[in-house]
């Protein structure tokens, strides 16, 4: 039906007609105005209707059913008998054939009382009564007319002839003769007409023609195209139907009550009007109430509530005539609820097809509108929401289209409009939101408020759309300046301009605004502060230093901010924030700000020097022991000093804010140390890069040879990888211990800087007594944690690299090999003894002693390691737990160092595992045994009671734990524990 609009032009009225419609509509003696060819609606809502059905065609339909619906089969007219006239004569000749009218169609028209209708929403009384236009028409015989009854209203509103509506009426009367006590809604209207008149009861054959084709396009819109049901592609009376209306575009069909072509017409249409989903038979025949179609009629007949002579009014006699109107509900399928919607659209749709001036017709549609939203919350019907949503999306788009730009849309002159556009623009998206949107459903409704979302939409795109304006507006005023002394720059004349812009706003739209959004002036004032914000920051960015222009800028935006938050901070004092969340959308922009973005570009601009440097020395960087009297990098002092020059460079910037911005240095510089001390230790490697893999239980050749060669494999891959990523010497005990003294020499001298800092602050003019109440943004925050990570990874690395790297040849393959007690540890104690000599010697002495425990805690790890897990070439007797004590007893001498080495508490925290273990190797084997068994069952529970599990390989080694205890049975020499082996895990006899 859209499409319908859509053809209209500009000077077309939504009531006049053509074709056959417009020979019918030319004998109708009540002339219409001039401006009901200006009409100018908006497309309809309610979908497209087929393209073959004109207006005219709708309307004359409409008013059919109209007649129709408001019969009786006995009736009598009533006259009309005013106050102040005498009696009138009896009715016209065309009314006579009337008597098929119900009592309330020849009920004479009053005026005595306004329209309780009218009243109800708001609307104006129009300059002349229906009876008044009546009197006022020339008639047939150019003589005034008499007063006119309620069915007679309705033909002059609907535009209809009067030899139309008489043989409408006659066809009606036929019809109700023939079918006595029936409804009118079981009656198929356009198949009834069809069937009563020929040819001759026309005038010429042309009018009968296009009647025809009316009546059977009526049919197929409403059973073919848009009925009541679904219908089956495969229908055999859809078929048919189809069929004959085809044929009628050829040849008329011929019509009457007993020929074959209606016999089969009559055949086909009542099949498909009678269709239920259930099989049952319907009270009602379904032609004119399928969607879309009954919509659109009903919508015409709506339209014939308004004056003919003034488009723009609804006539008073509207109680009388909706109460007819709405008595063709049973023939189109509707009630109030669309009856509600309908009447919103017509209302809404006439004030916007008549100019928008009349504002009566807003309010009567806004106030139309509250009834459709009580209405959307009782039903859920798919249907109704489909209509629903379709004509408040177009209601909505129209006032959207108005309200986005609502600087642009209203005036001194219609501002009168503007609160009623808004309430319709919200009472709409409420109801789509609240009552058709699933999403809202599945949300806690406290979470949207739609009526504030919306107006918080439409004053920030307004807004938005004024600024641009006021863009282009302060720019030609800039050009035309130019040749002027000392012009203005753009931002200085745009900051007044929108600063008279944020007057406007806070005097005339906020305060209608304010209904929807308690602080619509402070929504406003932010928006404007964000653009103007953002082209201030653009010029900023492109100025280097502060030019005359650029302080006028400053100043004159400075001026701007003030007016803006002073507005936003009286709008916003009654909330529960006080205006903070407003306040938090107008981030400043004054000259300080713009000064510090200057000197943060400055401190960017350092860093990104710094890194680069770090990045080009550490390549060149060697970390010789010799490079430094300190035992530390060259490239850690030349870190250190850039960054105190920086420092220097910084407190000299001729800046008021130095408190403010120092935080951003130091953070640079803080990241600038992490990337340094990151880079430093990168691809040196930790204790897991040096510890081998446990290897599984070793009692057979199988399982020795499948170590050896992990084993091999292992380092290989272990030497090459720290190779690679450090090349042939990079990775080197002393480089790593020139690292390490790297990280504390540069952990120490932040200590340094932080204090400097301070007194550097406490010269600056700009500096406060609070600038110094804490040390937030004066302190080096990651670095310091970054120089500590770093020596605890690589005093790891150096230690367990030495154990089981440097020291594999004395301890792997050396120690215990054989017999224990002609391989004992005294070897390793003297390799490890010259590592420990190393370490002494580089590492700076607050580092020394973590280093030495740590190589400790790897040394007790690596002779675990040769006892539980040593491969098959070792074996152990209850005799030997006696040389393995004393030898670990030597190993903690070694850092115990006769008092001179680490404390007595420190040792044994780290030898607390050794210590733990070692009385196993002193224990029987049947003592072993037991204990494993026990442990076993204390672990796997019932299950290991038929059969004692495997414990998997944890490599934490404890007492109690079932695999440290069958390592230790696996590495005895002795005849119970082979016989246990091999009897339940078919382990070998002998080593």
């Amino acid at each position: 039906m859209a499409s319908l609009f859509r053809d209209r032009t500009l000077g077309y009225s939504r009531r006049d007609s053509t074709g056959a419609a417009a020979t019918a509509a030319s004998s109708c003696r009540y002339s219409t105005s001039s401006s009901s060819a200006a009409l100018s609606p908006l497309p309809s809502p309610f979908s497209d209707l087929t393209p073959t059905l004109s207006v005219a065609d709708l309307r004359e339909t409409a008013y059919e059913i109209f007649v129709a619906s408001c019969r009786t089969s006995t009736g009598k007219a009533l006259t009309y008998i005013p106050t102040d006239r005498s009696p009138s004569p009896s009715p016209s000749p065309s009314n006579s054939n009337s008597s098929s009218s119900s009592p309330s169609m020849q009920r004479s028209l009053t005026s005595t009382a306004a329209s309780k209708m009218k009243k109800a929403l708001g609307l104006r009384s129009s300059s002349s009564s229906g009876i008044k236009r009546a009197e006022g028409s020339p008639g047939s015989g150019g003589k005034p007319k008499k007063p006119v009854t309620v069915g007679e209203l309705m033909r002059v509103q609907m535009k209809v002839s009067e030899s139309v509506d008489s043989r409408i009426r006659r066809a009606l009367l036929r019809i109700a003769a023939g079918q006595v006590g029936r409804r009118i809604e079981s009656t198929v209207l356009p198949l009834e007409l069809l069937q009563q008149f020929k040819a001759a009861d026309f005038t010429d054959q042309r009018e009968y023609d296009a009647w025809q084709k009316r009546n059977l396009k009526m049919l197929e819109a409403g059973l073919l195209l848009h009925p009541h049901m679904p219908l089956d592609k495969s229908n055999t009376a859809a078929q048919r139907l189809r069929q004959i209306i085809q044929a009628t575009l050829d040849r008329p069909i011929e019509t009457g009550r007993n020929n074959e072509s209606m016999q089969v017409l009559r055949t086909a249409v009542m099949a498909l009007a009678n269709r239920s989903s259930d099989g049952s038979l319907f009270e009602s025949c379904h032609w004119a109430d399928g969607f879309p179609l009954n919509l659109r009629l009903y919508e015409i007949l709506l339209e014939a509530c308004f004056d003919v002579n003034d488009e723009a009014s609804i006539i008073e006699e509207v109680d009388e005539l909706m109460d007819l109107i709405k008595k063709t509900w049973g023939i189109l399928g509707l009630n109030q609820m669309l009856h509600n919607i309908c009447f919103s659209w017509v209302l809404f749709n006439r004030y916007v097809a008549t100019g928008q001036v009349e504002n009566d017709l807003l309010d009567a549609a806004d106030s139309q509108l509250a009834e459709v939203a009580k209405d959307a919350k009782t039903t859920k019907d798919p249907a109704y929401a489909k209509i629903l949503n379709s004509t408040l999306t177009a209601m909505l788009g129209w006032a959207e289209k108005r309200l986005l730009a609502y600087h642009d849309t209203f005036d001194a002159g219609n501002i009168e409009s503007m609160p009623t556009i808004v309430s319709i623009g919200v009472s709409a998206a409420k109801i789509l939101v609240e009552d058709i949107s699933n999403e809202y459903r599945r949300r806690r409704k406290s979470e949207v408020d739609v009526a504030r979302s919306r107006i918080d939409t439409y004053i920030r795109s307004s807004l938005r759309t004024a600024f641009a304006q006021l863009m282009e507006k302060a720019d030609s005023s800039r050009r035309a300046s130019r040749h002027q002394p000392n012009p203005l720059p753009v931002l200085a004349i745009l900051a007044k301009d929108v600063g008279e812009l944020a007057s406007k706003e806070n005097e005339i739209f906020s305060p209608i605004l304010k209904r929807w959004h308690p602080f619509a002036a402070g929504v406003a004032v932010a928006t404007l502060h964000v653009c103007y914000g953002n082209e201030l920051k653009q010029f900023v960015s492109g100025i280097t230093e502060l030019t005359p222009d650029a302080v006028q800028v400053l100043r004159a935006a400075d001026k701007l901010e003030k007016d803006l938050v002073q507005i936003a901070v009286e709008d916003s004092v009654d909330s529960d924030d006080g205006g903070k969340a407003i306040i938090r959308e107008m981030p400043p922009f004054e000259a300080e700000g713009a000064i510090g973005n200057m000197v943060k570009d400055w401190i960017k601009t350092r860093i990104d020097r710094l890194k680069e440097w770090v990045d080009r020395n550490l390549q060149q960087e060697v970390w010789n022991p010799q490079a430094n009297e300190g035992g530390f990098a060259p490239s850690a002092v030349e870190v250190l000093r850039i960054i105190d020059e920086t420092l220097d460079a910084f407190f000299h910037l001729p800046i008021p804010m130095h408190p403010a911005l120092l935080p951003d240095l130091m953070s640079g510089l803080d990241r600038c140390l992490q990337y340094y001390v990151s880079k430093a230790k990168s691809g040196c490697g930790s204790r897991n890069t040096y510890v081998p893999t446990m290897p599984a239980l070793t009692r057979c050749t199988t399982a020795t040879k499948l170590w050896k060669k992990k084993d091999k494999t292992l380092n290989t891959k272990r030497n090459s990888q720290v190779a690679t990523m450090n090349g042939d010497n990079s990775s080197g005990v002393l480089q790593l211990c020139v690292r390490i003294n790297t990280f504390h020499r540069i952990r120490t001298e932040l200590e340094v800087l932080e204090k400097r800092i301070i007194i550097l602050l406490r010269n600056s003019e700009s500096a406060h007594v609070e600038d110094f109440s804490n040390g937030l943004g004066k302190k080096f925050e990651i670095s310091p944690a970054a120089c500590i990570e770093g020596i605890q990874q690589l005093s790891e690395a150096v230690a367990y690299r030495i154990i089981f790297h440097d020291l594999s040849p004395v301890l792997w393959d050396g120690l215990y090999i054989g017999e224990p007690a002609s391989s004992r540890i005294e070897p390793f104690l003297q390799e490890l003894e010259k590592n420990l000599t190393i370490i002494s010697n580089t590492v700076n002495e607050r580092v020394r002693t973590r280093m030495v425990a740590d190589l400790m805690r790897a040394s007790f790890d690596g002779f675990l390691l040769v006892l539980l897990a040593g491969g098959p070439s070792r074996a152990f007797t209850q005799q030997d737990s006696q040389i393995i004590e004393d030898d670990f007893k030597s190993l903690k001498d070694v850092f115990w160092a006769n008092g001179d080495g680490l404390p007595v508490d420190v040792i044994n925290k780290y030898s607390t595992t050794v210590r733990d273990v070692l009385p196993l190797f002193r224990a029987d084997a049947e003592s072993l045994i037991e204990r494993f068994r026990r442990s076993t069952l204390e672990t796997y529970g019932s299950s290991a009671k038929s059969r004692l599990p495997l414990p998997p390989t944890s490599g934490q080694w404890n007492p109690t734990e079932p695999n440290t205890l069958l390592r230790i049975l696996c590495y005895r020499n002795d005849e119970a524990a082979s016989k246990f082996l091999k009897k339940t895990y078919n382990l070998p006899k002998k080593l």
